[in-house]
């Protein structure tokens, strides 16, 4: 099959760009593939990191992917459809995250020729932070594509509120396994210069609003001093608020913070090290942090909120935290400590995680194009 692949792709970086190159490599080898990706993705200054790019360090997976689509120049918008018609692609896939992407990749999208299917993976629908745009950016989009994929149940309620006949495919996102093997936990700790005898909580992730790491914080102070945290993320935004909580509470000696972007090849330290990945989110429909913390066989302490506990199954391989509050993540952190729950909980995730692979993933992506 001819398949065209639309999303953020190298030399970009990030989750988005991770997710579509692992894409790209489980579909590669029984089909003939074409990668488009942007020319422009945000202009600097909507953007709250430090760079889209993928630096000189980055250990990133050079996916040859065609640069067609500048989000804030409509002339690029049809002609990046007819640079996609060029291949006569039998089946288009493209990726949204982001209501900003909605009328440039929605007229893309649009002026791909009759007779090429198209498939949306939704990360996600209805964004955490909310925009005056939001509403007509998704309905828009959302008319553009023949059937989409959701990989968590938030989403695809989400989508189901926004078109009720949308024709979809629900499947779990896969786990990552494109950032190396599980370390000896000491070993990974020498390398961050960390002390042995304590035991870390990993805030994992681009540091933004949403994400809870303030409530993470101020559950702090309310467990045993052997518990320290790692912040292992680039910030978005302002580190000003979580600073202040540092100062405040004296905890400057207890946090741990990574706050540059994270490579591929630095990923495996900061899981190895760790002993419980962290998700205190307010908000969420699913996280690709979740299959960065399985494929390390790491359990999961995180908010009941959107999908999260979809792919984190209470007292399982993970603790679901039934608000997003210091003193609930505080408890759930003692009992996870107390009853000495990782050995039993790393050994479920393992279990699991097999039949959860990019090359089943892509497989039944392409066969739900064929009922399309």
């Amino acid at each position: 099959m001819k398949i065209a692949l639309f999303s953020a792709f190298y030399p970009y970086r990030g989750g988005i760009a991770q997710f579509s190159a692992m894409l790209y490599r489980a579909l590669e080898d029984d089909n003939e593939l074409k990668a488009f990706t942007f020319k422009r993705q945000y202009p600097n200054f909507l953007f709250p990191g430090k760079t889209q790019f993928v630096s000189e360090d980055d250990v990133a997976d050079k996916v040859p992917a065609l640069r067609v689509l500048d989000t804030v120049n409509p002339i690029t918008f049809g002609q990046s459809a007819k640079r996609i018609n060029e291949f006569q692609p039998d089946l288009f896939i493209g990726q949204y995250w982001m209501t900003f992407f909605g009328p440039s990749m929605g007229k893309m999208h649009k002026g791909l020729k009759k007779g090429t299917k198209r498939i949306t993976i939704l990360h996600n629908v209805i964004p955490h932070e909310k925009r005056f745009f939001d509403k007509g950016a998704n309905n828009y989009f959302l008319k553009q594509s023949e059937g989409f994929v959701v990989m968590s149940d938030a989403v695809m309620n989400d989508l189901l509120s926004l078109k009720p006949d949308a024709k979809y495919l629900r499947i779990d996102h896969p786990v990552y396994n494109q950032f190396g093997e599980k370390q000896d936990r000491n070993a990974a700790i020498a390398k961050l210069k960390l002390n042995p005898e304590k035991k870390y909580l990993l805030f994992f992730g681009f540091i933004r609003g949403y994400k809870g790491l303030d409530l993470l914080l101020q559950a702090l102070p309310k467990l045993d001093d052997s518990i320290e945290v790692i912040v292992a993320g680039e910030i978005y935004g302002s580190f000003d608020a979580y600073q202040e909580i540092i100062d405040k509470e004296k905890l400057s000696d207890r946090v741990h913070l990574f706050t540059d972007y994270i490579s591929d090849d630095q990923v495996s330290d900061y899981f190895s090290a760790s002993d419980v990945c962290m998700l205190p989110y307010k908000s969420a429909t699913q996280s690709g942090i979740t299959a960065i913390a399985h494929h390390f066989d790491l359990p999961i302490i995180a908010t009941d909120v959107g999908g999260l506990k979809e792919s984190i199954h209470h007292e399982s391989n993970g603790l679901i935290v039934p608000k997003p509050d210091p003193t609930a993540i505080s408890e759930a952190i003692t009992r996870y400590f107390s009853e000495s729950l990782k050995d039993e909980m790393s050994e479920k995730i393992a279990s699991e995680k097999k039949d959860n692979s990019w090359e089943n993933f892509a497989e039944k992506l392409v066969e739900f194009s064929k009922m399309l």
